[in-house]
């Protein structure tokens, strides 16, 4: 029951990293990354607070199991890895560097097995290398492997920052098993809000970023729900079930992206997308089973 629960909340971070992402890029787009960054985690964190208050005493007690270390490192990961992806975006296009952060999922296992000792059968990792190829083909927007591809801007930016927010992924699962989902999310939003605004703060930007907010709310405040209700799922996941099959699951919100700019935005899907999204479909949905 518990493992069919978690795989449950990491569809639902699925979904809502799925829309998420579809609003984060008009967002970005109209009012800049550390605005975005910075309305997310600040509103997230006073979201949080009447829920996690009573809780956060107990990260400073002697006898706290080292959990604020370990969110405040995370939170500070999770920083780096938003600022390389947003310059990565910045820098190059979108066909290129989407494709790179399916490496998350790389990074996330790699650092639950070494650190937490989390082992995978060999079954869940088959299924996970297959998922990777499928969204690694569906994230592709042009030609799939051109000789030029890995030379185009922002793929090195890409790639460390898909590192780095596997990393950050990990130190959110290990968070929430030694304090729980809530928890881990509002230290992560509260440490982020506060780089990010001073930031904001420093470039005279701060107070803009809540008259932006007003402006663009019919798409800004869906966003910042979005983002915060996939984070507390895929917390809540990474509680109950492995770090590998948690991140590989909700990274299968390019999915949902896709068939987004699919209905929406009257994209065409070229062969090798439909295969990887067929690919990717059928083996989340296998991994889920298997796991359940």
């Amino acid at each position: 029951m518990t493992i069919s629960v978690g795989v449950g909340f990491a569809f639902v971070a699925m979904l809502c990293w799925g829309i998420g992402d579809f609003l984060i890029q008009k967002s970005t787009r109209r009012i800049g990354d550390f605005e975005t960054l910075f309305l997310i985690t600040f509103f997230g964190a006073a979201l949080l607070l009447p829920f996690v208050y009573q809780d956060i005493p107990d990260l400073f007690e002697a006898d706290g199991k080292n959990s604020l270390p370990v969110l405040v490192g995370g939170s500070l990961i999770l920083f780096l890895a938003a600022v390389l992806n947003f310059e990565a975006l910045r820098r190059g296009k979108i066909s290129v560097v989407e494709p790179i952060w399916s490496f998350e999922i790389v990074a996330a296992s790699l650092f639950a097995f070494f650190v937490l000792g989390e082992r995978l059968s060999v079954e869940e990792i088959a299924l996970v290398i297959l998922l990777m190829l499928g969204l690694f083909l569906v994230s592709f927007r042009g030609k799939i492997l051109s000789h030029r591809h890995f030379l185009e801007r922002g793929v090195s930016l890409a790639f460390l920052g898909a590192v780095a927010m596997g990393i950050a992924n990990f130190f959110v699962g290990w968070g929430a098993r030694l304090t729980d989902a809530l928890v881990v999310n509002f230290v992560f939003n509260v440490v982020i809000a506060i780089l990010s605004g001073v930031y904001l703060l420093v470039h005279g930007r701060l107070f803009q970023s809540f008259r932006d907010l007003m402006r663009y709310r019919v798409s800004v405040i869906p966003m910042i729900i979005t983002d915060n209700a996939a984070w507390i799922a895929y917390a809540f996941a990474m509680s109950l079930i492995p770090i590998g099959i948690a991140t590989a699951l909700s990274e299968s919100y390019i999915i949902i992206a896709v068939i987004l700019g699919f209905a929406l935005g009257r994209e065409k899907l070229g062969l090798h997308q439909k295969v990887g999204l067929i690919v990717a479909l059928i083996t989340a949905i296998t991994l889920a089973t298997i796991s359940a």
